[in-house]
């Protein structure tokens, strides 16, 4: 278009159609103002999503009434043996009723309290393993990820570690150490990691050389802070995920070292010992419910964080914040 072209149509705009802004200084301050939150945006996605919080809620009510119920009034001991003080024998195989809600086991000890006990234990086990999990994996991750010289050495480690089987190095871990909980915890901490590191590593290594990455170290900023604020906040919906699956894994871990004799003491209740001694009356009609609650428990609470952790991830995801 020639300047002979633009100046005649200027000349046919009617000024009366502009006016000139005066400066606002209030409002310059405004202009790269945005009040977008990250997390309020992922929990904002997150709350439409209305069986997410349902198990959310269900979730938050077991651990809770876990941790209260043997404050609660009229609690039997889940590891005492009742006697039955009509015939001084013990409360055997007794179905769920008003004396043993829950009914009671082969040696006359209350269900209900041994359920919620056991409960409590692998709850407990499973947020110290998916914790463990998260802080090694992630951190060993962003740096076999991120610094090339350590790549080759973690890299050795790993392949050497991984070809050993979990179920070895769980097996072995606890026939030499004295089985309790710490024991059940070192034991999948050994290994849980392992997964962890490399699911992060390799999407480290996918962002790492992106052109703000490459921006911020020529500037000279330090490699933890890259990790901390360019790298790790893109990865949070897939780590979020990763973690949440490691709950319910480190239970059913801790349910097959049970079933192959290598868990917990009897006297220690969880839901391994309970499905195990429940496993064992399965073919006998009036004792199932010995199996049936603590399997409904333990199904109830891995479908739970499954769900919220795949709905949290896209949540979690920027992609999907408006």
């Amino acid at each position: 278009m020639g300047s002979k072209t633009i100046k005649k149509l200027a000349d046919n705009i009617d000024p009366s159609m502009f006016e000139f802004a005066e400066y606002d200084e209030s409002k310059s301050e405004l202009t790269g103002y945005s009040n977008y939150s990250f997390w309020r945006s992922t929990l904002q996605v997150f709350m439409k999503n209305k069986t997410a919080v349902a198990f959310l809620i269900i979730v938050a009510v077991i651990v809770v009434f876990t941790l209260l119920q043997p404050y609660l009034p009229n609690q039997k001991s889940p590891t005492q043996i009742y006697i039955d003080p009509a015939t001084g024998l013990q409360y055997r195989n007794v179905p769920p009723g008003e004396e043993f809600l829950f009914g009671s086991n082969s040696i006359g000890q209350d269900l209900w309290s041994r359920v919620w006990s056991g409960t409590r234990t692998s709850i407990f086990i499973g947020f110290a393993v998916g914790l463990f999990e998260a802080i090694v994996g992630i951190t060993i991750g962003a740096l076999w990820g991120y610094v090339r010289k350590l790549d080759a050495i973690i890299t050795e480690i790993y392949n050497v570690w991984d070809n050993i089987p979990t179920t070895v190095v769980l097996i072995i871990l606890t026939y030499i150490m004295k089985p309790s909980i710490p024991t059940i915890i070192f034991a999948m901490c050994m290994t849980g990691w392992l997964q962890m590191a490399r699911f992060v590593r390799n999407l480290i290594i996918i962002i790492r050389d992106r052109e703000y990455n490459l921006a911020s170290r020529c500037l000279g900023t330090p490699t933890k802070r890259i990790i901390t604020k360019n790298l790790l906040p893109y990865l949070v919906s897939v780590i979020m995920l990763r973690m949440a699956l490691a709950i319910p894994a480190a239970i059913g871990n801790e349910v097959f070292l049970s079933y192959i004799g290598m868990g917990l003491p009897l006297d220690i209740p969880s839901l391994g010992n309970l499905i195990n001694e429940g496993r064992a009356l399965m073919m006998v009609p009036s004792s199932r419910y010995q199996l049936f609650f603590p399997a409904a428990v333990i199904s109830l609470v891995t479908v739970s964080f499954y769900v919220i952790g795949n709905v949290f991830a896209d949540s979690a995801d920027p992609r999907n914040h408006v």
